[in-house]
């Protein structure tokens, strides 16, 4: 009756293993290290600057503890500050040769001190948030109106160009706000300019009017077109938020959407709120130059002769020159696109682009007077240009669509798109809130949450110890592993722990020892009416599982809501909250059943269990109320 089956034993076994696996990471602490990470978005961090950084450090006599390629950055760990600086200048001597044009950012960090056997395992500790860990926090609004205006003024150009080519002639077009206003002379220019907005331009709607001899027609953005724009620029917002943020050398920052129209940027362990401003406003442009291909730009480029007048020379992304000329033929403000693909015919991955009318019309002229010739596309930060591709123009390109291929990989058209579609941001945006905490602050909350979880915890397991005996050190042990599973959860999730995480943990502590009380209180129920201790022990369970289900059931829904609705703190508690929810269901009932079954479900002719004193309602019983060894209580 009160016996599990060996698997279930093995799911036990198997539980704890992982939970003590992936749980031990937080308790190694934290190491000084050297972080490597790219200043420009056109500079991959691979294995080759890897070996880059193990030739300086080798160099200079410094052995670190470990080196490895994380993601998009090179992490060395040391076992002191003075030779985590130490470190810090012999990479950036070999790295950065010069100052004023640096490649990478060589930047201070603290990384777990986990072996590498958990590593091996992808067993991480979990992320400091920014009230732990200290940092700065910026509130950023968007600029919608702005996002709208330059989309209406885009549709203005376009349709314009498409009313050209269809050779329907209008009086003008001007933008009014958010909506473009076409003036037409007779109803037949005004039916054929309003079928054409609405085969060519889906989400414009359009309204008839009257301006004085004139017909107007006016066309304006529908309500969900409006929408998708919006989620479009605050999309490409957090994009380049998240491009520019790698050279603060920031390992995990924070960045989300809060409410419509507004980022919330934390970046733990920076300290430099100047700083911060300073790569959160920066501005990337895009141009289009041609190619020089004359004799003299080609010596040029040899590093054999001198650039020539009117030409200027940029570096790819291979560290190869390329002279090309100064007159800007396109502007990134002409791209409204651009995505990944592959060629219809060769199946090579390409970039694709789409340009606004104005650029349509400028690169239509362009490509047909320049066949076979290269041209560059070229990316400005801070005032230094790079060559993000130069292809060759194989044929006159119109239609405002346009297809970058040749001899790159399935990454790298992903990296060039992105680099093209989110080099600068989609609408302008102001920082309305800002605030730092300090690292000294961030410990000091670190150890009032951790103490608070420990002599919460304690507390409860000294009340359940002394009220109900044995089957109180089962709920005791049940607890602990709930907070093991759960910090197992988290770290393999990789989460954000936060101050309103630990108040969730503490708040889980509740409630899995909720449970048990109601376990232990309907096996005293079952013990009261008479029924032997094996029976009492398996109806406690059974009956009280229902119960259970119910309130962690409803319990759970708050914090789905929590984390459907909330944002920031406290969708930081209702993650938390919600898994300890689960995890408490598992050690609660499961694993303290497993307990109960392995102590006392081989005894065959059990007489009394150790669950406390049994009060007897009953006047009719003895005078001496049941002990804690009772198993059956007296009748008459």
């Amino acid at each position: 009756m009160n016996r599990y089956p060996v698997w279930k034993y093995a799911i036990i076994v198997v539980a704890l293993l992982v939970g003590i696996l992936y749980t031990l990471p937080n308790f190694f602490g934290e190491a000084p290290a050297v972080q490597v990470s790219s200043a420009k978005a056109t500079v991959k961090v691979d294995a080759a600057v890897l070996q880059r950084v193990q030739d300086a450090l080798s160099a200079a006599g410094v052995a670190p503890d470990l080196i490895a390629l994380e993601g998009t950055s090179v992490r060395a760990r040391f076992d002191t500050p003075d030779t985590q600086l130490k470190a810090k200048d012999a990479i950036q001597k070999a790295l950065i040769p010069d100052a004023t044009d640096p490649m990478y950012i060589v930047a201070l960090n603290l990384v777990s001190r986990s072996p590498a056997w958990l590593t091996a395992i992808h067993a991480a500790p979990m992320y400091l948030g920014l009230d732990l860990r200290g940092g700065v926090h910026f509130m950023l609004q968007v600029d919608m109106q702005a996002a709208l205006t330059k989309k209406a003024e885009s549709y203005a150009g376009d349709i314009r160009s498409a009313l050209r080519d269809k050779n329907i002639r209008h009086g003008g077009i001007t933008r009014n706000g958010q909506s473009i206003d076409i003036r037409v002379r007779d109803e037949a220019m005004q039916t054929a300019t309003r079928n054409l907005i609405s085969d060519q331009f889906p989400d414009l709607q359009t309204t008839s009017g009257a301006d004085g001899s004139e017909l107007r027609l006016s066309a304006s953005i529908k309500p969900e077109a409006l929408r998708r724009v919006q989620d479009q620029a605050l999309k490409q917002n957090i994009t380049t938020l998240h491009n520019r943020i790698n050279e603060l050398g920031v390992a995990e920052p924070v960045i989300q959407q809060q409410g419509l129209d507004r980022i919330v940027v934390q970046l733990p362990g920076v300290q430099d709120t100047a700083k911060a401003k300073d790569i959160l406003g920066r501005t990337a442009t895009l141009e289009i130059r041609m190619v020089d291909e004359g004799t003299e730009a080609r010596a040029a480029e040899m590093g054999s002769g001198p650039v020539p007048f009117g030409d200027e020379k940029y570096l790819d992304r291979n560290g190869q020159s390329v002279i090309v000329k100064k007159q800007v033929v396109l502007t990134g403000e002409n791209l409204t696109d651009a995505q990944p693909g592959f060629d219809s015919q060769t199946q090579e991955p390409t970039v694709n682009l789409t340009l606004d009318a104005k650029g349509s019309r400028i690169f239509k002229d362009i490509t047909r007077e320049n066949i076979g010739k290269r041209m560059a596309i070229v990316l400005f930060e801070k005032g230094k240009g790079e060559v993000v591709t130069a292809p060759v123009i194989r044929a006159e390109i119109g239609g405002g669509r346009v297809q970058i291929s040749g001899r790159m990989s399935s990454t790298e058209a992903n990296d060039t798109s992105l680099l093209l579609r989110a080099g600068s941001l989609a609408a302008p945006m102001e920082i309305i809130e800002e605030f730092t905490i300090g690292p000294s602050l961030g410990a000091d909350n670190i150890t009032r949450g951790i103490d608070s979880v420990v002599w919460g915890m304690l507390a409860v397991a000294a009340f359940m110890c002394m009220y109900y005996l044995l089957f109180g050190v089962f709920s005791t042990i049940a607890l602990g592993v709930n907070v093991l599973m759960l910090l197992s959860v988290l770290s393999m999730l990789q989460a954000t722990l936060t101050l309103p995480g630990i108040a969730a943990m503490a708040l889980a502590i509740g409630v899995a020892i909720d449970s048990n009380v109601l376990i232990n209180e309907r096996i005293r129920e079952e013990l009261r009416e008479g029924a032997s201790p094996q029976m009492a022990i398996h109806a406690g369970y059974e009956r009280a599982w229902a119960t259970i289900l119910d309130s962690n059931v409803t319990t759970l829904i708050v914090g789905l809501a929590l984390l459907a609705f909330g944002s920031g703190p406290v969708r930081g508690f209702a993650v938390v909250h919600c898994i300890g929810i689960l995890t408490s269901m598992f050690s609660a009932v499961f694993f303290s059943r497993g307990l109960v079954n392995l102590w006392y479900g081989g005894k065959k002719k059990l007489k009394s269990v150790s669950i406390g004193q049994i009060w007897k309602p009953d006047a009719d019983v003895d005078a001496t109320p049941a002990t804690a060894t009772t198993a059956v209580a007296k009748t008459h």
